[in-house]
């Protein structure tokens, strides 16, 4: 007898009484409390002369390691407040108090790398190479390094402090335009006011009517309220140019590089072994337009089944089969899952009123992970379910692992997720019992592929443009629609007839405060772990120790060191991403003999 999983998650185990809870509320006292105390000893820190101040920088890191801490599971209790009932107003006062308590902590913190980075030469080393601060050698030097390119203390605390409301304000609006929308749609006969997440869900509707319907409605809701889209893209643009500016940064990548660990050769190398590529996909693409009826694809059909044996799985149905193909790779991914299930880690339902999207959260106090999506019973739904759970599995082998090591980046943070994700989605198509089957999920794979090569280049083509225009000042919703829809042209390399020019208003990345340029990390995670899982299939369940050995040290070196380390390549050149992308060919291949 199969077990029967819940499909809503269980957040009363670390704080009971959603955003009521006084449990919680307690919890986010007792944080001010520790912030406030240790705002305090910064102010008085000064910057190391000796070695003997050893002790005194280790104590300060273990406050600053618990006010993270403290932090890290407030933020992510709200996250998922906000997340399961967008019209939990609670929820959103909770989320500015956070913000405040998170700006002024991060004043401090910075403070304290500041002064911890003015120490000489000799100091410094001496400071590292002592027994309570040796195991994040990694860590300091990067916050040294850090604090070298920014302005004083006193400037970068009135940068934070301007943020609230200058910055997160406005990513906080755009959540906000989203989720008052309703998109009135008739359905099967039916009159319907959907959220923009169950709209975005009817993309991959097996009827073309309905799917051309939905995306008309959407981008005419989108273009209702473009001006207020923009308004907000534009300042979230002029806030981070100008404090680029401030700090002499005269490249937007800047940022984001540095925040991914990554050089900028890399990211070249990338994109340059994808683009010469494109022709294959392109191929893909226009056989799907003659499988439609169609001489080009629409951005409609991107995601459009192809069969009607389209595979339905219930949620303990996927549950099982991703528990199954887990296991295949090795015990410890499958067990962990096993356990994510078990204790209502997941929530996944589908009702009206939730956030679109799906993410992964963790509650470092709790050592527990939530996962957030909506589950409708597609294959795809299945994947994404995987992919979530490859994020909880990433945090969960970082637990042995000091909290200031933990601190991965976006394109090694999607490198888990892809992994699990490519684990099922394999096993999906190998287990196929028919032609039409195999053909649906195979065309699932290669929309994902797609997605990556093609549209997140179209982002990240976007966004880079998009900056370069703001410098000169605000730029106009029709110009942004412009300039996305030429973005799209080239990053589908000419594959497509009508594009989505009103994209930038859709997608909620271009508006995280938290992270710049979320794009390319997606991409990168994808060929990434493509390396990882050919590695995986050479060796058998073995592999499943190194996997994890990988994963730990995700956190403390460049993805380039990491690569070295752990797979013995070298990913500055353009043949490393080849790998992936020829695995990516293969199944282009397939599908064309197949739909022959």
């Amino acid at each position: 007898m199969a077990h029967t999983y819940a499909d809503v998650w269980d957040l009363d185990v670390i704080f009971p009484g959603g955003s009521e809870s006084s449990e919680f509320r307690n919890h986010l006292d007792e944080l001010k409390k520790m912030n406030v105390t240790f705002s305090a000893k910064i102010k008085k820190f000064e910057t190391p002369k000796k070695i003997e101040d050893a002790n005194v920088v280790a104590d300060l890191i273990e406050d600053a390691k618990n006010v993270m801490m403290n932090l890290r599971q407030a933020g992510a209790f709200v996250s998922c407040l906000e997340a399961q009932n967008m019209k939990d107003r609670k929820a959103n006062v909770l989320r500015s108090e956070i913000t405040t308590v998170s700006a002024s902590f991060t004043t401090a913190f910075n403070a304290f790398q500041q002064k911890l980075a003015a120490s000489a030469e000799d100091v410094w080393n001496a400071l590292l190479e002592h027994n309570v601060l040796s195991e994040l050698h990694f860590v300091l030097q990067e916050w040294r390094k850090k604090a070298k390119s920014r302005l004083s203390e006193q400037e970068e605390a009135l940068i934070e402090s301007l943020s609230i409301d200058g910055y997160h304000g406005w990513g906080q609006m755009y959540d906000t335009i989203v989720g008052s929308m309703n998109i009135p749609f008739e359905l099967e006969g039916e009159k319907k006011n959907l959220s923009v997440g169950q709209a975005n869900n009817l993309s991959s509707h097996s009827n073309p009517e309905v799917r051309k319907g939905i995306f008309k409605t959407l981008e005419g809701a989108w273009e209702e309220k473009e001006e207020l889209f923009a308004k907000t893209l534009n300042h979230l643009g002029g806030f981070r140019l100008n404090v680029y500016e401030k700090r002499g940064w005269d490249h937007v990548l800047k940022e984001p590089l540095e925040y991914n660990r990554m050089q900028q050769e890399t990211l070249d190398a990338m994109w340059n072994a994808i683009t010469k590529h494109k022709q294959t996909f392109v191929k893909y693409l226009d056989r799907k337009a003659k499988l439609l009826g169609k001489e080009k694809l629409d951005w409609y059909d991107l995601d459009a089944p192809l069969t009607s044996s389209s595979t339905t799985m219930s949620f303990n149905d996927g549950a099982q089969f991703i528990l199954k193909h887990f296991a295949k790779f090795g015990p410890k991914m499958a067990s962990f899952s096993k356990k994510a299930f078990e204790n209502a880690w997941i929530e996944a339902e589908d009702r009206p009123g939730k956030r679109p999207g799906g993410f992964c959260t963790t509650f470092p106090l709790s050592e527990q992970s939530r996962i957030f999506m909506t589950y409708s019973g597609s294959m795809s739904n299945v994947a994404t379910l995987a992919h979530e759970l490859g994020h909880a599995f990433h945090s969960y082998t970082l637990r042995p692992m000091h909290p200031l090591n933990r601190n991965y980046a976006m394109n090694v943070a999607e490198t888990a997720s892809t992994f699990a994700e490519m684990v099922v989605a394999d096993a999906a198509v190998k287990e196929a019992t028919t032609e039409q089957e195999k053909l649906s999920l195979l065309e699932e794979k290669l929309q994902r592929s797609v997605a990556l090569f093609m549209n997140i280049h179209s982002r990240f083509l976007f966004e880079t443009r998009f900056y370069e225009e703001r410098k000169n000042g605000i730029v106009p919703a029709s110009r942004l629609n412009e300039i996305m829809s030429d973005a799209q042209r080239e990053a589908y390399a000419g594959a497509l007839n009508e594009v989505h020019p009103r994209f930038w208003a859709s997608k909620l990345h271009f508006y995280i405060t938290g992270v710049p340029f979320y794009n390319f990390p997606y991409t990168f995670g994808y060929l990434f772990s493509m390396s990882i899982y050919a590695k995986a299939l050479e060796e058998g369940t073995g592999y499943e120790e190194k996997y994890m050995a990988l994963l730990r040290d995700t956190a403390i070196m460049p993805v380039e060191e990491l690569a070295m380390k752990h797979l013995g390549e070298d990913i500055t050149k353009e043949v490393f991403w080849e790998k992936g992308i020829k695995l990516s060919m293969e199944d282009v291949e397939e599908f064309l003999q197949l739909t022959n």
